[in-house]
Parts: structure tokens; sequence; C-alpha cells
């Protein structure tokens, strides 16, 4: 049985899901963010006080198709973009497809219908939060950040993170403030 959770964007959330899990006796075989494999299926009990003690910390269970789907979208994202060290060699829509088994046009019409905005935007948001902590790391070029993030070029990135932050990358990077960023789980 796989059972999802809404809001689960961290590592932090994952270490989180497995505390309450084992404080309730509940076992489990996987947790990736969004989601829990579980060897056998949850009694209505163990569902509602899983889902009680999750809320408290800001989590809910979700098993309606549709949010179940969106929250897939937003793991696929959350993941490729904030922890893979390697540059995506296909576009964003060709990715999630593929990671999804679903039409792109399908996934962005729900996500947009349900959130309120579109995929191509949360994607945007990410990007520029993995920026921001990439240039506070001050481990990477700005070429570097660009390739890895799949920007057309460093130009096409300033723009961008201008765009929404109001500064420049260079200047953002001057600044050093921890509290220009967004945790993930607001974007």
């Amino acid at each position: 049985m796989t059972i999802y959770i809404q809001y689960m964007v961290s590592t932090r959330c994952k270490l989180l899901v497995k505390s309450e899990l084992e404080n309730l006796g509940i076992a489990y075989s996987n947790i990736d963010l969004g989601e829990v494999e579980m060897p056998e299926n949850l009694s209505t009990e163990q569902y509602a006080a899983l889902n009680l003690v999750l809320k408290k910390s800001g989590l809910a269970l979700i098993d309606d198709k549709k949010n179940i789907l969106i929250e897939k979208i937003k793991r696929s994202v959350i993941e490729r973009i904030h922890y893979s060290t390697e540059p995506l060699l296909i576009n964003f829509s060709d990715y999630l497809s593929e990671e999804l088994n679903y039409n792109f046009n399908y996934l962005s019409k729900m996500f947009a219908e349900i959130k309120g905005t579109t995929i191509e935007h949360y994607i945007i948001l990410h990007k520029i939060e993995r920026i921001k902590e990439l240039l506070l790391y001050d481990e990477l070029s700005l070429k570097e950040i660009s390739y890895l993030l799949n920007y057309s070029s460093v130009a096409h990135l300033s723009g961008q993170f201008k765009k929404l932050t109001g500064l420049t990358p260079m200047h953002f990077k001057k600044m050093r403030s921890f509290k220009k960023r967004i945790a993930l789980e607001n974007v």
C-alpha cells in the first residue's frame, strides 16, 4: 500500500513522518517525498491517528486522485531542482510526462486548475530558490548554476532572477541574506 502526504517536501519532513510512523507502531518499507510505501493496508484507526499527528506538523494524508497527482508533480519538480546534481538533458515538460506517465497538457491543465498557477511558474519559483541557495553557498559560478538548472544562458538566468526578486544574482550574493530565501513548503 502507498499513502500520499501533502506538503512533504524536504528531508526534514521525511524524518518527521518516519518518527511518527514509528511512534504509532506502523510498519513501512520506504519513505520518499510525498509518499510512504507500506507492506500492508492501514486500519481505519491507524489512518485517522496518522492523519491527526501529521496535521499537527503541517502535513496531511491525501487520497483524492487529482491531489495525489498534484503532489507527485510537486515532488518531481522539487527532487529534480533541489536534490539533483546533474543537469536535465530534456525539457521539463517531457521529464514530467515521462516521470508520471501522463500527457503534459493534462498535467498542466490539472495543476493550474487545482493550484491556481502554472507548472511552469512553479518550476521557475523553485529554480529561483535553488539559485539563491547556490549563490549563498558560493561553490558554483553563475555559469555553472545556469548550466545545472538548464538555463539557455547566464543572461536568461539573471533576467528571470531579477524579474522575480528585484535583484541581480550578484547583488543578491553580496547581500548574503538568508532572510531572502523562502522555505520549500511555501513556494
